[in-house]
């Protein structure tokens, strides 16, 4: 155990640690847009058939879909002994996508720049987070 905990970049951990904390910032704030929106048109469970409240339900939802895939790499990285720019080539390009994602989807439904950038360079994220973690375990 002793074994593993020294073999922690520090600088990566606190890196993964601000990240985590950005992410889970970015999800407050998603999460109050909700409701604010909620707490003006008196709707308290499901959208009410308004479109503003729909749209940031969905934000929200697919926030909370991907997030927690990235705080689970953000994680494990450091613990195996990631190096700072592979905590933040998952960690930056992350939220970045996250809040690119959450912008493009707030303003329109169909294909957006946001929407599309995001998507991919949450993808991007989560796939160098995958084969860094492998490569890690396994090396």
């Amino acid at each position: 155990m002793s074994a593993t905990l020294s073999a922690i970049d520090s600088n990566a951990l606190s890196f993964a640690a601000t990240y985590v904390a950005m992410l889970v910032l970015l999800g407050l704030v998603l999460t109050a847009g909700v409701i604010s929106v909620r707490r003006s048109q008196k709707v308290g469970i499901g959208d009410g058939g308004n479109h503003t409240l729909a749209r940031r339900i969905r934000v929200h939802g697919n926030f909370s879909e991907q997030a927690p895939l990235i705080l689970a790499l953000l994680v494990m990285l450091p613990l195996l002994g990631a190096r700072e720019w592979l905590v933040h080539a998952v960690g930056l390009t992350g939220l970045v996508g996250r809040i690119l994602h959450a912008i493009g989807l707030g303003k329109s439904i169909g294909p957006s720049f946001g929407r599309v950038a995001g998507m991919l360079l949450t993808w991007a994220s989560l796939a160098i987070g995958v084969v860094g973690l492998l490569v890690l375990a396994w090396r």
